[in-house]
């Protein structure tokens, strides 16, 4: 969306001011309004939430959440779940960083690569970015040591399930490469644990109705990482397209472009040159070490020098003195601490050579040409490094990417069908790789397009099309090459437009009304429709020359500082187990969870045969051996999982 400042500035209050608005349906026990300010009267808030250390092993009082009073929990509870993080790469460190340390309490870790577990302490490094939302657990927990935390380390995720029991482990969240959720998942539910496995689900549609129909037999929860079913910024959007306000949605549009090229992508990490000598990333960690070196002995040498020149009482302007060397100590021991860290991750990169990739079922693998000429040789300690590049081991831009957008426009459909999930109708799509050489078996780009039921296309017994002219339209693109315009989605009502942007920002307009000129041109206020019996059915935008200024203060202080929903979806996981009662469901459940690995799947299905695939209903019901695949689920495989 190319939008001036001015336009989003009036998006944004909008959007505020429709969140925050007082218009209470027929039958609703309160308005929006109500509700926020029922928040604030509580003292709960979107932003604040406990993020380094607690002060006591059970803390409730540190500022509790805008996400707990959303989600129906008004609090932590009794004791903190006692958890195993099985997987400490990329992702598995940003959970650890979203943590609430009040919900969960941290007793052990799986994985096979050095370089993993040290993040997972000590947090990461490489960026001030990157530091912020993988702090380590160090950081979260406020240990001066890692020792002093009594967090147990395994490898291979098998050794902490079979110790599970033994170290008081009673659920692990998993964010393993995605060939290995289900396996790891369903041998923690048969060991009695309950899992919280990172999206996709499973890297077949059988492997997802496999962990669902473990997860029946054994009792255990079972929750899937699509965080925007806990984000509060998609939950008011939601409620938005409930009450009306965007009037009939007929159409979605969502991207993820990144910016990646060859030898700059973020998917193609760094190889431990002791592995792939003639790797571009790894001969940059060589540099990078060449360059810390030096300042790290610099800094070091100041320190030094610095002790040694210790003002002496008896000076004049002692006190004046010690205080500018004190400063200026501190200055260089923060720079001993920031290279220091970033030399000892860098070594925790290259211990990664020391591991033997095959003994844990990565391959060799090389890529040939149309004449078979090899023109790419991997290493299995590759498949392993860069596992979302290739077939066997992860599921593409869809699953990584287009699965969690694909989950947003199921929740916005869902929202005009009064809550109820509907599954898209049809999807034709097309991926191809003009930017990156022969180095992955991954695509570069994927285009799709969706239909899902529109109100009027079933009957009312959701199975007989009634009128088959009633569909939204659902387009998708995820590209590399290119990172204009970022990530999000764009919903279209015959009434109003909503963007949402990278999961912090939401705009709302009516229609395409955007103001040309002016500042206040085109604020919306939101009223009340009724029907024939003077009840209020929906809620509707009019345009006002001042806005709604109360109801925009009231909607963006509940919005101040929202958070992508990883916290809250840990918590309200967390909750739901320490409070057993089977309305206390996550809610990326099994059958939400299948119904988006479907999808993402399917898609990758259709743009590799380059044809339009219908879905059918079987393949998003759990006890329906039918799949896409042709391969019928069965959870009691010994050679596939013991």
């Amino acid at each position: 969306m190319n939008l001036t400042p001015e336009q989003k500035a009036i998006g944004r209050e909008n959007f505020y001011a429709a969140v925050g608005s007082g218009v209470k349906l027929d039958g609703e026990r309160e308005s929006p309004r109500d509700f926020l300010k029922e928040a604030d009267r509580r003292g709960v808030t979107c932003g604040g939430r406990p993020n380094a250390k607690i002060d006591s092993p059970l803390n409730p009082a540190s500022n509790p959440s805008l996400g707990e009073y959303y989600f129906h929990h008004d609090s932590p509870p009794a004791s903190r779940l006692r958890v195993g993080v099985i997987g400490t790469g990329d992702e598995g460190s940003v959970l650890i960083g979203a943590i609430n340390p009040n919900y969960i309490d941290v007793r052990a870790i799986a994985d096979i690569r050095p370089y993993n577990i040290h993040r997972a302490f000590y947090g990461d490094y490489s960026s001030a970015t990157a530091r912020s939302v993988r702090c380590g657990l160090m950081a979260k927990y406020g240990w001066k040591t890692k020792e002093e935390g009594g967090v147990k380390e395994y490898g291979p995720y098998e050794e902490l399930i079979a110790n599970a029991q033994r170290d008081g482990i009673e659920a692990v969240i998993i964010a393993l490469p995605l060939h290995l959720h289900a396996p790891a998942a369903i041998k923690a539910m048969r060991a009695g644990l309950h899992v919280l496995t990172e999206k996709l689900m499973g890297h077949s549609v059988r492997e997802c109705k496999e962990m669902a129909l473990v997860a029946q037999q054994t009792g255990m929860i079972l929750a899937t990482g699509h965080q925007r079913h806990y984000n509060i910024l998609y939950d008011r959007a939601v409620d938005l397209i409930r009450r009306g306000a965007l009037g009939d949605l007929h159409y979605i549009r969502a991207q993820w472009h990144r910016g990646n090229l060859p030898h700059s992508d973020s998917w193609q990490q760094p190889m431990p040159r002791a592995v792939k000598p003639d790797d571009l990333k790894s001969m940059d960690m060589i540099r990078d070490l060449e360059e810390w070196f030096p300042k790290l002995e610099y800094a070091k040498r100041k320190v030094e020098d610095l002790t040694k020149k210790e003002p002496a009482q008896g000076i004049a302007n002692w006190e004046k003195e010690i205080k500018k060397w004190e400063s200026e100590v501190r200055k260089w021991e923060r720079e001993i601490d920031k290279y220091q860290s970033l030399v000892d991750q860098v070594n925790a990169q290259m211990r990664d050579a020391t591991l033997d990739a095959a003994r844990y079922g990565y391959k060799d693998a090389e890529i040939r040409d149309a004449a078979g000429n090899v023109v790419y040789r991997r290493p299995a300690m590759e498949e392993l490094i860069r596992w979302r590049l290739w077939d066997r081991t992860g599921g593409g831009l869809m699953a990584e990417l287009g699965s969690h957008q694909l989950d947003a426009a199921s929740i916005f459909i869902a929202a005009v069908h009064g809550g109820k999930k509907q599954y898209p109708l049809s999807v034709a799509a097309a991926a191809n790789r003009p930017i990156f050489p022969p180095d992955r078996e991954t695509d570069d780009h994927v285009f799709c397009l969706f239909e899902f039921p529109a109100p009027g296309y079933y009957e009312e017994d959701g199975k007989t099309v009634r009128d088959k002219q009633k569909k939204i339209g659902v387009q998708y693109a995820s590209i590399n090459g290119n990172g204009f315009g970022g990530y999000g989605e764009t919903v279209f009502g015959t009434e109003g437009t909503l963007i949402l942007e990278t999961e912090k920002e939401a705009l709302l307009f009516q229609t395409e009304n955007t103001p040309e000129k002016g500042y206040s041109e085109l604020k919306i206020k939101m009223t009340p429709v009724k029907d024939e019996d003077d009840k209020v059915v929906r809620a509707k935008m009019a345009i006002s020359a001042d806005g709604d200024r109360e109801s925009a203060a009231i909607g963006e202080l509940a919005m101040k500082e929202a958070q992508r929903g990883y916290t809250e979806e840990m918590e309200h996981w967390a909750w739901c187990i320490k409070n057993p009662a089977p309305e206390n469901q996550p809610r990326c459940k099994p059958e939400v969870a299948l119904g988006d690995a479907v999808i993402a799947l399917v898609s990758n299905m259709a743009a590799r045969e380059e044809r339009r695939v219908e879905f059918k209903k079987e393949w998003f019901q759990v006890d329906d051996p039918l799949t896409p695949e042709g391969l019928t689920p069965d959870p009691n495989d010994r050679q596939r999982y013991g």
